[in-house]
C-alpha cells in the first residue's frame, strides 16, 4: 500500500467517524426533544421510547460499522477468488 493509498483509507476513516458524530448528536438533541415534548403534552403514556430503542438499534449498527476494524486478508483472500473465478468463465 502506498503513501497515497494509506492517506486516502484514513481520510475515509476520518470522515465515517464524523458521520457517525453527528448521527450520535442528532440522536441525542433530537430524543431530549421528544422526551420534553412527550413529558408536556402526554405524560401518561410514555412513546417516546419507540423513537428512542429503534433508533437507538440503527445508532449502534452505524457505531460497528465505524469502528470495526477491516477484515484485509479476508478482503484479499476473496478477491483473489473472484479474480480466478472470471479467470475460468
Amino acid at each position: 500500500m502506498d503513501e497515497n493509498e494509506a492517506y486516502q483509507k484514513a481520510k475515509a476513516k476520518a470522515r465515517r467517524i464524523k458521520g457517525f458524530y453527528h448521527h450520535l448528536a442528532a440522536y441525542i438533541l433530537v430524543n431530549l426533544l421528544l422526551i420534553v415534548i412527550n413529558l408536556i403534552f402526554s405524560p401518561d403514556y410514555l412513546w417516546f421510547y419507540f423513537v428512542t430503542v429503534f433508533w437507538g438499534i440503527g445508532l449502534v449498527w452505524n457505531a460497528y460499522e465505524t469502528y470495526k476494524e477491516p477484515n484485509e486478508e479476508w478482503e484479499e483472500k476473496k478477491a483473489q477468488e473472484i479474480l480466478e473465478k472470471e479467470k475460468k468463465e
